[in-house]
């Protein structure tokens, strides 16, 4: 399950009766938990082909948005990665926004998509998003608080819409991972294997090195990774829960190579009690602990990986497993609970809650809540309502 969509199922576990918005949304490829939610899609639902390609429904996704009926609401939270925080709210509503980031696409990470994409998308994208980044910029004032998945992101939102952010971290499952007694000499490396991902240098330290190491994850590069693997590389494209908990357990450590807006990877190799050798950018900075619980290097380089995993081998002594299982505690779903309601008590006590209790928690049954959100999973909107609002679902509770 992708981390937006774990946000969304915790949100519902704090607002049991909230309804979901999103533009699209495909039971089939969500958990049970949200399956019982009421779940309503924008109009791009209905589009042609939009549960396959729903992102080339962009352009129309702010008009998709400020048609929802937000009416009724005491508190919406938007659960952002594209454009959710969108949606139109009343002066009395709270539309508190949970940033996964500003849409990348948009903004730091534009040419890179650009160069990716086709020759025709290549050259209507320049106007296209310079209207979508203006649309951005507005529409980030009719959110009343900002809360971002890392510091990070709370940067990247001072840099593009002006605004102030908390930081409350997303949840991590750290209770399904505990620590081995049986370590092995191999090294592990665990995500989707896309371009930013880095697969790539990961790849040419372990066979520069002749490292022992097991790389998992599916994407458009795995083909590429897997036949220029060396023999003492594994390439799988996915592991069974069961398997990833052993993996991660028994690892030398993990090698975490992309720049992400959190990272859960990492901690749930911590609360394996196993160590990280990371790319020192990102969210990843918040959860790692650079000379405690892991090792950081400065450049996406097979060279400047190779030389952390050298610098690794001789600090390794020095790590001790607990120190890691307990960092790892600090990002349970408990923590994020926490960080949720007191920051809805925040921007109550500034005085941005008008008819919203004062209390706020699953008890609140008689609230009205919405949920909108953009995880670009099997709910694909950018919205959520429930008196929360999520970029791909949204949710709301009456």
């Amino acid at each position: 399950m992708r981390g937006g969509e774990r946000v969304v199922e915790h949100l519902l576990d704090l607002f049991p009766d909230a309804d979901l918005f999103t533009h699209v949304y495909d039971p089939r490829r969500v958990s049970a938990r949200i399956r019982k939610a009421r779940v309503r899609q924008s109009f791009i639902g209905r589009m042609p082909g939009a549960r396959r390609h729903y992102q080339k429904y962009l352009p129309l996704m702010p008009i998709a948005l400020e048609e929802l009926d937000l009416r009724g609401y005491d508190l919406v939270i938007s659960s952002e990665s594209g454009p959710a925080k969108g949606v139109i709210t009343g002066p009395d509503t709270l539309h508190l926004c949970y940033c996964h980031s500003p849409m990348r696409y948009l903004w730091d990470h534009y040419q890179d998509y650009r160069e990716s994409t086709g020759w025709l998308a290549r050259r209507l994208m320049p106007l296209a998003f310079h209207r979508l980044r203006q649309w951005d910029v507005s529409s980030a004032s009719r959110v009343d608080g900002f809360i971002a998945n890392s510091s990070f992101i709370a940067r990247r939102i001072a840099k593009v819409w002006g605004r102030d952010a908390r930081v409350v971290h997303p949840p991590v499952a750290i209770d399904s991972f505990a620590p081995s007694a049986q370590v092995s000499d191999r090294y592990l490396w665990v995500s989707q294997m896309t371009p930013y991902k880095r697969a790539d240098i990961a790849l040419e330290a372990f066979n520069r090195l002749g490292a022992p190491a097991l790389m998992v994850g599916d994407g458009e590069m795995f083909d590429q990774i897997a036949a220029r693997a060396g023999p003492n590389v594994e390439v799988r494209r996915r592991l069974s829960f069961p398997e990833l908990q052993r993996a991660y357990a028994t690892c030398r450590a993990l090698v975490f190579t992309p720049e992400e807006d959190f990272g859960i990877v990492p901690v749930e190799a911590n609360a394996s009690g196993r160590p990280v050798i990371a790319f020192g950018r990102g969210g990843v900075t918040d959860s790692i602990i650079d000379g405690l619980t892991g090792i950081f290097y400065d450049r996406q380089t097979p060279m400047d990986l190779i030389d952390a995993i050298r610098r690794f081998e001789r600090w390794q002594p020095q790590f001790q497993p607990q120190e890691a299982v307990r960092n790892a505690a600090r990002f349970g779903p408990d923590a994020f609970a926490r960080g949720i309601l007191d920051a809805l008590d925040h921007f109550r006590r500034e005085g941005r809650l008008s008819s919203f209790a004062s209390s706020t928690g699953p008890s609140q049954r008689t609230a009205n809540h919405g949920i909108t959100c953009d995880d670009n999973g099997a709910l694909h909107s950018d919205l959520g309502m429930h008196r929360h609002s999520c970029d791909d679902v949204a949710a709301q509770c009456r």
